[in-house]
């Protein structure tokens, strides 16, 4: 199988990592799409990767996995939706573009509201594979936790805390949260971490860093991963990486999201989310148990290996449909993907 790692903002590379892995461990070949405005970021020079579409187009991809929301309609092979993170309750997480041949979904979750959506649309497939960006989560735990005790060691923290809020200016905690994670960095028992979505609006990341200081850090790295291991609580609102942490067992304070399923303290204040912080760190965790309801839903594997399944899901696809020569698309679809990636 030739397949395609389509990416389209530079969290994806942590996502299509453990796919390329598992494509090379099998013998197949593997192409990265990487466009040019985030070729400067990315990590794996030396793998074959393109910036041009017209590679893409002669290389005859028998697939091409996206964790984004198009894909150029007119590239040979199956397009496979593999999503770039876990909040559905987010507008347009489950809205049906036409791009896509096959869904993989994370969890039970995903699987009902997108087989419901099959039966309306019947222009694609669904299967249940887990999310292959958590393949390595659990693996590197153990190795990071000397680099994590040597983070504490330095400043003399006990706990690390790990902010991470979304970037939709509707929903993110960023602006009204700056002055309270700016105090919980001076309290001598935290080393806090703030890692922002790429689509952050850059005046707040620039305000974040002009405060940053030994014990408030900017994390740099385009891949979350590290920072989760690390992390003894994560500070989120309405963002997917509410879910990624929760994998890991970890307790959540959340200011005001709106998740149909929470299971972890959700503040309506930031004088409550002062109060949640220190209550889970160094009191109880109220929440350790209902974790498990939010696992069982979205994400309910920690063997490793779905970029497996999702490349077996998607073989079992070719061999009952073979490779989709076309799609259906509106002119408004194709309009939009001429306009981004042009015309191979």
């Amino acid at each position: 199988m030739r397949a395609v790692l389509f990416c389209n903002l530079p969290y994806a590379f942590g996502i299509l990592k453990p796919l390329e892995v598992e494509l090379l461990a099998r013998g197949f070949e593997a192409l990265w799409f990487v466009p040019l405005e985030i070729l400067g970021h990315f990590p794996y020079k030396d793998v074959p990767h393109t910036s041009d579409i017209k590679v893409l187009k002669a290389f005859k991809s028998d697939a091409i996995f996206v964790p984004g929301n198009e894909v150029p309609w007119y590239l040979r092979g199956v397009k496979v939706q593999i999503f770039h993170g876990f909040a559905g309750e987010k507008k347009g997480h489950f809205r049906i573009r036409d791009y896509f041949d096959l869904y993989l979904t994370q969890g039970p979750y995903f699987t009902k509201r997108f087989e419901a959506l099959l039966q309306q649309y019947q222009n694609f497939e669904v299967v249940q594979t887990g999310w292959c960006k958590l393949d390595t989560l659990f693996a590197r735990a153990t190795r990071l936790q000397e680099d994590k005790k040597r983070f504490l060691a330095q400043c003399g923290a006990t706990k690390l805390l790990l902010f991470a809020p979304t970037f939709s200016p509707s929903l993110t905690s960023a602006i009204v949260l700056k002055e309270e994670i700016l105090k919980l960095s001076y309290d001598k028992n935290l080393l806090v971490h703030v890692k922002f979505h790429d689509k952050m609006d850059t005046e707040i990341v620039t305000a974040y860093k002009a405060m940053a200081h030994e014990k408030l850090h900017i994390v740099k790295a385009a891949d979350i991963g590290d920072s989760l291991i690390y992390s003894d609580l994560m500070i989120s609102d309405t963002s997917s990486v509410v879910y990624e942490f929760i994998q890991l067992n970890k307790p959540v304070v959340t200011l005001n999201s709106i998740s149909p399923n929470i299971n972890w303290a959700n503040a309506k204040s930031i004088s409550e989310v002062d109060a949640y912080v220190y209550e889970t760190l160094f009191k109880e965790d109220r929440f350790q148990n209902s974790r498990a309801d939010v696992i069982a839903m979205y994400h309910p594997y920690c063997d490793g290996k779905s970029a497996a399944r999702m490349i077996d899901a998607t073989q079992a696809f070719i061999q009952r449909h073979g490779v989709p020569l076309k799609r259906k698309l509106s002119w408004l679809r194709k309009y939009k993907i001429l306009k981004i990636y042009g015309l191979a």
